[in-house]
């Protein structure tokens, strides 16, 4: 089974915590991950985009000079996308983005992401991340002393007001909790941060 070491928060190792091997140990699949962030990524979109073709704006219904003759292009109306106030061209419509993925797939892409963080040596363990009060400077120190400054995501058990309330003002740091956390943010993370909560909540749910 794979280890790593448990930090304080001040980055001390103080002990030492065996992982589940299903999903830090898993084989690392990129298609699985790729598929899962581009689905993550077209959920993001609106999709409320809207233009109108020639054929829904107002006027243009009278032609415009006679077919023949004046040596000028033939034309109906001046709605056509060529003319001022003309209809656009395959004009964008509301539609949907989703990309549906099945759920053994988002599984797999999931333990893939995190198997990888562990290999590239960017997940930390802490023995419990506890402020005092809703500080930003007390979570700026936490990461400083963790050496996880630069786009660290906290993943936290459950809600825990002090710690997003100090890690909200931190540009390279947000949070997350085990059941909103996804492949995107993970692969995105400069550093993961895990409490020893979090990461039996973690293999609770997907071992």
């Amino acid at each position: 089974m794979p280890k790593t070491n448990v930090y304080n928060m001040e980055g001390k190792v103080v002990g030492e915590i065996e992982l589940s091997e299903s999903i830090f140990a898993s084989t690392i699949n990129e298609a699985a991950m790729h598929l899962v962030v581009r689905s993550y990524l077209a959920a993001q979109r609106q999709g409320t985009q809207s233009a109108k073709t020639r054929g829904e704006v107002r006027g243009g219904g009278r032609k415009i000079y006679r077919q023949k003759g004046t040596g000028n292009a033939r034309h109906h109306g001046n709605r056509a996308p060529q003319f001022k106030h003309g209809g656009v061209v395959f004009a964008p419509k509301p539609r949907d983005y989703v990309i549906a993925v099945p759920k053994k797939v988002r599984r797999l892409a999931f333990k893939s992401a995190m198997t990888a963080k562990l290999n590239a040596g960017e997940i930390i363990v802490v023995d419990e991340l506890a402020l005092k009060e809703a500080k930003t400077k007390l979570m700026a120190k936490v990461l400083k002393d963790l050496q996880a400054e630069r786009k660290a995501l906290v993943v936290l058990p459950e809600k825990d007001e002090n710690v997003v309330r100090a890690t909200a003002n931190l540009a390279e740091a947000k949070t997350s909790y085990v059941n909103t956390l996804n492949v995107y943010d993970i692969l995105n993370a400069g550093k993961v941060i895990l409490t020893k909560a979090a990461v039996a909540s973690v293999e609770e749910v997907y071992a």
